[in-house]
């Protein structure tokens, strides 16, 4: 798997024992209308693409992702699991979660034309720092966000009460993309500070060999998801999102600091950095937030939309 091959310079820590109970092959019978082995082909964001617009009103707002890091590490899934309020997503019986570093620019909403993008203006560009895991609700694969922190203090506000996100508000600094060493090398480095605490990492990566994930592998199980699955306070929704397949490359990850990644749960104690990938981005499609039943656990409302 690319991942792996960018695994030099992480913190390593001691060997996980694999819960082989925990696993992709076990995911329930899809709701609906989705079959769980559609998303492990290549045509995976074709199928969200339809998947997204077969809900009225969809999309909400559109968006550019721009320079991704994504930092995986692999822990242990007993522990995993008691962090997160939906079933884990695992590969092989493997648990995950990755940090993605990217900046979100030009945010605007699909409708409303130059006064909605005037309206969204304050919050359309600024910098995130994503910690995410992967979670399978009824049957439909997703990813569920533990902590993110971002550069806006208006849109760190705003997430909790409309798509239930865990914003926090973080000073982010994330440098260009640079050349260093042999030709097509480049180096991207990032630092994210909240609450006294710090992640700073470097990346590099050749940026040249850029290229859409092998169906099945682990790169496409890390990379290539659509839904995203929230709980804030008692209040559990999803939202769906659209793009290209990820243009990507492996990345050699070094992490100076990461403190601050240790505040979003005990997973981490037994977390090791497995490698990460370089994106230059894409365009998106941001879905409507919908509620999720709470009556039923493993129960997807397909209704109306709801901001709160």
């Amino acid at each position: 798997m690319n991942a792996a091959r960018g695994a030099a310079g992480c913190r390593s820590t001691k060997s996980l024992a694999i819960n082989e109970l925990v696993g992709r092959d076990l995911a329930e019978p899809a709701g609906n209308g989705i079959s769980p082995s559609n998303f492990a082909i290549s045509g995976t964001s074709e199928i969200a693409k339809r998947h997204l617009l077969s809900i009225r009103g969809e999309p909400l707002f559109l968006a550019n992702w721009e320079n991704l890091i994504f930092i995986h590490y692999e822990t242990d899934p007993q522990e995993l699991q008691r962090c997160v309020p939906y079933d884990l997503d695992c590969y092989h019986g493997r648990a995950f979660v990755s940090l993605v570093a990217f900046t979100m620019h030009g945010m605007r909403p699909r409708f409303g034309g130059r006064i909605g993008e005037l309206l969204l203006r304050p919050i359309a560009t600024h910098d995130f720092l994503n910690v995410r895991t992967y979670v399978r609700h009824k049957g439909e694969p997703g990813i569920y966000f533990m902590r993110e922190w971002l550069s806006s203090r208006i849109a760190a506000c705003l997430g909790p009460w409309s798509f239930g996100l865990p914003y926090r508000f973080g000073r982010i600094d994330y440098q260009p993309s640079t050349g260093c060493g042999s030709a097509g090398d480049h180096e991207r480095r990032g630092k994210v500070e909240a609450d006294a605490r710090s992640f700073h990492f470097c990346a590099t990566f050749e940026a040249n060999d850029l290229g859409i994930c092998t169906s099945e592998s682990l790169d496409e199980f890390l990379l290539e998801r659509y839904t995203a699955f929230t709980q804030f306070r008692k209040c559990r929704r999803f939202f769906r999102i659209w793009h290209e397949p990820w243009q990507q490359v492996p990345a050699k990850i070094q992490i100076a600091t990461d403190d601050l990644i240790h505040s979003t749960g005990r997973w981490w104690r037994d977390a090791r950095c497995i490698g990460g990938n370089y994106s230059p981005g894409v365009n998106v499609w941001m879905g409507w937030p919908h509620a999720i039943d709470n009556s039923d656990r493993h129960s997807v409302t397909s209704g109306e939309a709801l901001i709160l």
